[in-house]
């Protein structure tokens, strides 16, 4: 997950830190033999507070916060330990990337953030360690929750054959009716309300006809006459059901059989059907390039960036072009084209490499940016909007989804963690 995902959500949490809450402070709990002090709840609790109110949600009573935010501290404790022994290790790059964030979405520099947030008392070693903590967390879940999500072709078929089966009924429809109403009065006898049907009926067949529904609605309609008797665009299920049944199978345009109503008689035109888009129908694409250099023992991740920045400075400046470097040096598949992606979809490219290119302008390259993969320099060629072929329409449903199965899998991962940590509740001293 990339860092401007989590931005806003830590950047309030910061308004206080441990340093800033002035209590007595002892042991509240223990995870896996590690403390949770007191002072470290309490700094929790006010940045949750602190973050509840930035976003105006209701704060719940001071036993509730303290509950819920200790068992929150206990979740993370306990993963924090999983990745330790998994030996999961975030590097410095990438918090720097992640504070970089947070001040860029807040429109100002690190120092300006560093020192907006040593105005709250916090420590700016303390937050890049809260930093370093959340993107510990989110590669834990990324290895241990998102690789084993799968989504077969026949969850697809079947999503995308419930949606189709949902257009196809108009009380899920935006539909436009236009009607001419013959009034039936309500003492009216059955020489009356036959005569009235019957010039209903003559009605219906001139506009079965062709004849001007408009002008046949000012003439015989006892309803409104104006905008040639439309009702407006509206839900199916906001007609009443009479006109519903009526039009179910009628196209845009024609004319429907004849409806006895409590009212009296009505003429109905299907004037307009919008079908419900719960499929994506367009997406905006993205063609870049980049270059990538993978680290290992013969680069290391400080020797990548620097390499790469001084390709970008030789680009930009004009002394080279992209496409021969990345041929040259570039560690992709890509390298043979130039480090040329092809357009792409949203999702086609890891999290933390989709952010920094989010954030391009046509033509602009990036500063070098770390991903799982290496350290990448990535050109945002151009972006368009195009209309999702059904192939793309299956793949954005397949990473839907995705989604929706990580976040029960995630539930049920956490929940398993927190259930093989060994947690001791103590209590206050004394």
């Amino acid at each position: 997950m990339a860092a401007a995902m989590f931005a806003l959500h830590l950047l309030p949490a910061f308004a206080q830190s441990p340093q800033a809450v002035s209590q007595a402070d002892y042991i509240v709990a223990l995870v896996n033999s590690e403390p949770i002090t007191n002072a470290e709840l309490g700094a929790a609790q006010l940045r949750m507070v602190a973050q509840m109110q930035a976003q105006k949600q209701p704060v719940p009573s001071a036993d509730e916060l303290r509950k819920g935010v200790l068992e929150r501290m206990i979740n993370e404790r306990a993963q924090l330990q999983q990745a330790a022994e998994m030996g999961i290790k975030i590097e410095d790059y990438a918090v720097d990337q992640a504070e970089e964030s947070i001040a860029r979405q807040s429109q100002i520099s690190v120092d300006e953030l560093r020192l907006c947030l040593a105005k709250e008392g916090t420590d700016s070693k303390e937050f890049r360690k809260q930093l370093r903590d959340q993107l510990t967390l989110t590669r834990l879940r990324e290895r241990e929750v998102e690789n084993r999500i799968k989504v077969t072709d026949q969850d697809v078929d079947r999503y995308i054959s419930e949606e189709q089966s949902k257009n196809n009924d108009p009380l899920t429809q935006d539909i436009n009716i236009a009607q001419i109403l013959f009034a039936v009065p309500e003492k009216a006898g059955s020489a009356e309300i036959d005569a009235i049907g019957a010039q209903a009926r003559q009605v219906l067949e001139r506009a079965r006809g062709g004849e001007d529904f408009a002008a046949l609605v000012k003439e015989f309609s006892a309803a409104e006459k104006n905008n040639g008797g439309q009702l407006g665009l509206r839900r199916g299920d906001r007609y009443p059901t009479l006109f519903i049944d009526a039009i179910r199978t009628v196209p845009v345009g024609g004319i429907a059989q004849l409806v006895r109503s409590p009212a009296g008689f009505h003429v109905l035109k299907v004037v307009e059907r919008r079908v419900p888009a719960n499929l994506p129908q367009t997406v905006v694409q993205t063609h870049a390039r980049h270059i990538l250099l993978r680290t290992g023992p013969d680069l290391s991740q400080t020797a990548a960036l620097a390499r790469l920045a001084d390709y970008r400075a030789r680009i930009v400046s004009g002394k080279d072009d992209f496409q021969s470097i990345a041929r040259q040096f570039s560690q992709d598949g890509s390298a043979s084209q130039g480090g040329d992606l092809g357009w792409a979809s949203p999702g086609s490219f890891v999290p933390e490499f989709e952010e920094v290119l989010a954030r391009l302008r046509d033509g602009e390259i990036s500063p070098p940016m770390v991903s799982r993969f290496g350290v990448h320099l990535i050109q945002l060629l151009e972006r368009r909007r195009t209309e999702l072929s059904p192939r793309e329409v299956r793949e954005s449903v397949r990473a839907m989804l995705k989604a929706t199965k990580l976040d029960e899998a995630y539930a049920d991962w956490a929940r398993d963690i927190r259930e093989r940590a060994f947690v001791e509740m103590r209590d206050p001293p004394g």
